[in-house]
């Protein structure tokens, strides 16, 4: 072998690694690859994990949305017992209203407006429907800290107070009453804005005699000729009457709201913790109350049917005529008409505030504001009555 060659075997032979070496170079590479591999599947099963935990979570989550919510127990009460001015509350609970809006409402009946007022400050009761000038005086003599009560929702734009008379006795117009004979049942709240009726129209307050009476004997007296008219509600007062046999035509319902009185009448009146603490329950209550009152209008006979079936010894036909009458009267007014459901006129409820302070006085005269808040409302759109 030429000295070249040899050279070149043994350079070779150099480049060529011994057996030993060789062994060992592919422990190395076979050891790198399966650390290799092995942290890839770490990798992979820590992704697989999350991933996991993600459905689960996402899974979970599903299921508790799926689970039924248990509605929110709700008392609201009634100023009276049940006739037809609780039609929308009395529909929207028939219709499952409230139960969409989360809430299980459970009715109570109070002895009045103040009493019902002090169910909603003492925290027994969530929601009430009282005469919204009752409000005002309970609020000014409420001498407890804290919020205070306020309206939320106006069902009686229009306040039912009125004097109901006999045509046989002379009197046909509010100034036939001067001279005669009032009866005011006790606890009566159309009374409480007479003083303020009569400076508008011209009447003399000593010139009216009032006679308390009981409210049982109220229509009963009237109808037997032993006073000559009584206060009392429109809707009420005058069918009791015709209900008794006066004829229709012998009866004069003078409104108080067809002389000047600017009052507003019933609203949904709530327990400040509720609207502090839950108020999509306050708008709830009052979608649902809207609801109903369109399903009143809709259909008052049955309407009607539902208050009567709900009454001990109701009669679906009188309240009926009552429905329609209040509808028409107090509810379904030109302002609603172009203002929506349930809100008020500031400007008109501060003349309001004033005709009340002309039998009332106040400690210290309230503002609109102080009585009504409509955050809770729905949007105009919401509030149409059609």
């Amino acid at each position: 072998m030429s000295p070249v060659m040899s050279e070149t075997v043994i350079a070779a032979r150099q480049l060529v690694p011994p057996r030993a070496d060789v062994t060992l170079m592919h422990a190395v590479r076979s050891n790198a690859a399966c650390s290799r591999l092995s942290a890839l599947l770490r990798i992979l099963s820590a992704s697989l994990a999350g991933m996991c935990a993600v459905a689960g979570l996402m899974a979970g989550n599903v299921l508790a949305a799926d689970e039924p919510r248990a509605p929110l127990q709700i008392q609201f009460s009634l100023d009276r017992p049940i006739d037809a001015a609780a039609a929308p509350f009395v529909m929207a609970t028939a219709g499952g209203l409230f139960g969409a809006e989360g809430l299980a409402v459970t009715t109570n009946v109070a002895s009045g407006s103040p009493d019902a007022i002090a169910r909603v400050a003492a925290g027994t009761s969530d929601f009430a429907l009282v005469d919204i000038n009752a409000l005002m005086r309970f609020r000014d003599k409420d001498k407890q800290g804290g919020p205070k009560i306020k309206a939320v929702f106006v069902l009686f734009n229009k306040a039912p107070y009125s004097i109901i008379a006999r045509k046989s006795r002379g009197i046909r117009a509010l100034t036939d009453i001067d001279g005669k004979t009032l009866g005011v049942a006790e606890g009566d709240l159309s009374i409480r804005l007479w003083p303020a009726l009569a400076n508008l129209n011209g009447i003399k307050l000593k010139n009216v005699k009032q006679s308390g009476i009981s409210a049982a004997v109220r229509e009963p007296m009237l109808s037997a000729g032993q006073i000559d008219a009584v206060t009392g509600f429109s809707y009420l007062s005058a069918i009791n009457l015709r209900d008794r046999g006066v004829p229709a035509d012998d009866l004069a319902v003078l409104k108080f709201a067809d002389y000047g009185c600017e009052a507003y009448g019933f609203a949904v009146i709530a327990s400040p913790a509720l609207a502090t603490a839950r108020p999509e329950a306050v708008k709830g209550f009052i979608r649902a109350v809207i609801g109903g009152l369109h399903r009143t209008v809709k259909d008052p006979a049955g309407a009607a049917a539902e208050v009567a079936n709900r009454m001990d010894g109701g009669s679906k036909d009188l309240e009926l005529e009552r429905l329609q009458a209040l509808l028409r009267d107090n509810i379904l007014t030109s302002e609603v008409k172009r203002n929506g459901i349930g809100t008020i006129d500031p400007a008109r409820f501060e003349r309001a505030i004033d005709q009340v302070g002309e039998d009332y006085k106040f400690q210290k005269r309230p503002q609109a504001s102080d009585i009504f808040d409509d955050q809770f409302l729905p949007p105009l759109n919401g509030r149409l009555i059609n």
